[in-house]
């Protein structure tokens, strides 16, 4: 069986066709390592918590970015995305649909250019589409900790 395979069924399930690849979103996880992380929540049921919680304990550097929070993860939160000076990887977004936009557009205009991950169910199609223009690396409509079970186990 081709090793790609759940990842592939993965992508093959989400709405959006335009994803990156198997091979560039196994390229991203291999390489990236400080996530920025949109909207983590504070409550440890909630896929904006387990997500992020578990690429930590994968040995990833997670940023939480959560206005409403002083701690997250063992980490300070940050109140917004710009508040982040450092360079990140990836901004990873749990923010409804109606609100993920700006926030696409924002981590776009980052400098170090990182990709951007809006988890399963979430969409900004008119973001999106614009920063794959800027050659973006974009992820929509899919679950980060799905994709690196597929890629890892």
């Amino acid at each position: 069986m081709d090793p790609m395979l759940p990842l592939i069924r993965l992508l093959e399930a989400s709405s959006d066709l335009a994803n990156p690849s198997p091979e560039v979103l196994r390229d991203l996880f291999e390489r990236m390592r400080k996530i920025a992380v949109v909207g983590l929540s504070r409550d440890p049921l909630k896929a904006a918590r387990r997500v992020p919680s578990y690429l930590a304990a994968r040995g990833y550097e997670v940023l939480p970015v959560n206005p409403r929070a002083d701690r997250l993860l063992g980490r300070d939160a940050y109140a917004t995305l710009g508040d982040i000076e450092a360079p990140v990887d990836l901004v990873l977004i749990f923010r409804p649909t109606g609100r993920a936009g700006p926030f696409v557009t924002e981590a776009a205009r980052r400098p170090e250019r990182p990709a951007i991950w809006l988890q399963e169910g979430i969409h900004a199609d008119e973001e999106v589409t614009a920063a794959r223009a800027e050659g973006l690396v974009v992820v929509q409509d899919l679950c980060a900790y799905k994709v690196h079970r597929a890629i890892y186990q």
